[in-house]
């Protein structure tokens, strides 16, 4: 459990929210598990209808926690828990909808991937910085990525690091909506509570018919991860982690 996620109800609509605004929402392992038993318990729940994923102003998330990848590239650290919960999101049996503020890196950007309406406010950027330190793409992005930007636009991001706008985001299709960071939270509700009012059985075909068999997803997030594990223990990473790591702190 982690007081890192706050999990609550609104009705049929069940919302997680990422709250270590003191760390911009990097996500630690507890943070990963707790999130991850959200979303079973709310797929079991036949009161929730659709879950909604949030942040804090200003940061949706800023990744992983690198203290916990540096711990796990100089053997000191245990699994992660990213696995579980991309598992967990990408196998949802309801909607998933999530608002986007501001930073949106790593796991901050491709959790999305997942999300059947995503909203973000203009001064989002949406950034997959994993090259950068000596890591690999994850949660199947190297497969649904290319396929909504497009191979270039895909390598920019994943592969260069570049950042993509709210704005491309939206044009690429990436997200649903833009809006004023002051109105991000409530739009969001607003619509999650339309998902909700809508038949529960017929939308959930729909959404199954929509995204088709899931199984090349969950091939893809256990073949990214097996390359994951290998590159945090590779000395590539772990000198890119703690050159990053020293940079922050000098």
């Amino acid at each position: 459990m982690s007081e890192h996620v706050l999990v609550e109800r609104r009705e049929a609509v069940q919302i997680i929210r990422m709250n270590r605004p003191e760390k911009k929402n990097a996500i630690t392992s507890a943070m990963y598990s707790r999130m991850a038993e959200a979303l079973a318990e709310g797929d079991d729940d036949p009161a929730v209808r659709c879950h909604v994923f949030l942040g804090v102003p200003g940061a949706f998330s800023a990744g992983n926690d690198l203290a916990d990848f540096l711990a796990v590239a100089t053997g000191g650290g245990a699994d992660l828990g990213a696995f579980e919960f991309l598992v967990a999101l990408a196998g949802s049996r309801k909607p998933v909808l999530s608002g986007v503020d501001g930073i949106a890196v790593g796991i901050g950007t491709t959790l999305n991937l997942h999300c059947d309406l995503t909203f973000a406010t203009p001064e989002t950027i949406f950034r997959t910085p994993f090259v950068d330190l000596g890591l690999v793409p994850e949660a199947a992005s190297s497969l649904l990525v290319p396929r909504i930007l497009g191979h270039q636009r895909a390598f920019a991001l994943l592969g260069l690091g570049e950042g993509l706008s709210a704005y491309d985001a939206l044009a690429a299709g990436l997200i649903h909506r833009i809006v004023p960071a002051p109105e991000l939270e409530e739009a969001v509700l607003v619509e999650a509570d339309a998902v909700a009012a809508r038949a529960p059985e017929a939308l959930m075909i729909t959404r199954d018919l929509l995204r088709g068999s899931r199984e090349e997803i969950f091939a893809r997030i256990r073949e990214e991860a097996e390359h994951f594990r290998d590159r945090l223990q590779s000395d590539e990473a772990r000198a890119a982690l703690m050159a990053f790591m020293e940079r922050r702190s000098g």
